[in-house]
């Protein structure tokens, strides 16, 4: 991460930036965030990123009222510019800091707004892939949601980590896949290009949705093993763009 961030549109050294200790966004992980690309110093797809943080803002109830689109970018502008950053990337968090009905403190701040930029995501020539044993729920009020709730999600990457891959696929409560631990899936058979639907449990990638608006691909529900027989599969996300993949047998799964 670099020096400089921004959090609620003031430049501090990260080490300054405080959370409410009984805040939801502290104790319950209530907040968003999305990880948006840099080419050139401009925010790559910044719409979509933005009209999900709106979707997703709305879903599990957090007050983006005092944040405007165009406050917010030019806030994000700023810690770019300052961070001299020409390619990598940037993550936008808004956290809840509201009291919950279990927990009730008095405070008067409601959101806070934290802008950060690294580095672009280092990758492998080639993803090696395992399955995950950890399942996804897509009945769950977070499904599809990018919230700060991230704990699995990084578990499961661990898990692959641990067996020697760099990602893992994720399969639903039906035995459907879903997504990566950190991105969207693809694959490839016969010169069809598949993805998985929302109604998996998949997050609605601003990349996957950049890659379903320039080529022709089919939204199906699918199980493993056709993932297993595709001709090729290929990860996207914000942090890595559109990279190739290996799906690999192993003992683990």
């Amino acid at each position: 991460m670099h020096k400089h961030i921004s959090f609620n549109h003031q430049f501090l050294p990260a080490e300054n930036a405080f959370l409410s200790a009984a805040s939801s966004a502290a104790l319950y992980g209530k907040g968003i965030f999305t990880t948006v690309a840099i080419h050139d110093s401009i925010p790559f797809l910044w719409e979509k990123h933005w009209q999900r943080l709106i979707a997703n803002s709305q879903k599990i109830g957090i007050d983006l009222s005092e944040f405007s689109e165009e406050t917010t970018l030019q806030s994000l502008l700023e810690t770019i510019k300052k961070n001299r950053l020409t390619h990598g990337r940037a993550r936008l968090t808004f956290f809840d800091e509201t009291p919950s009905s279990v927990w009730q403190i008095d405070s008067k701040s409601r959101t806070n707004l934290l802008i950060q930029t690294g580095e672009t995501r280092s990758a492998p020539e080639i993803f090696r892939l395992t399955v995950s044993p950890n399942r996804i729920n897509s009945t769950s009020p977070l499904a599809g949601v990018k919230s700060c709730n991230y704990l699995e999600n990084i578990l499961a990457l661990e898990n692959a980590k641990a067996k020697g891959f760099d990602e893992a696929i994720r399969l639903n409560e039906k035995g459907e896949i879903v997504s990566a631990c950190l991105a969207n899936v693809f694959w490839i058979k016969s010169g069809r290009v598949f993805t998985p639907p929302l109604e998996t449990g998949c997050l609605e990638g601003t990349t996957r949705s950049f890659v379903l608006e320039n080529f022709k691909v089919e939204e199906r529900r699918s199980k493993l093993a056709e993932l297993m027989k595709a001709d090729e599969i290929f990860l996207t996300s914000a942090g890595i763009g559109i990279v190739s993949c290996k799906l690999e047998n192993s003992k683990h799964w």
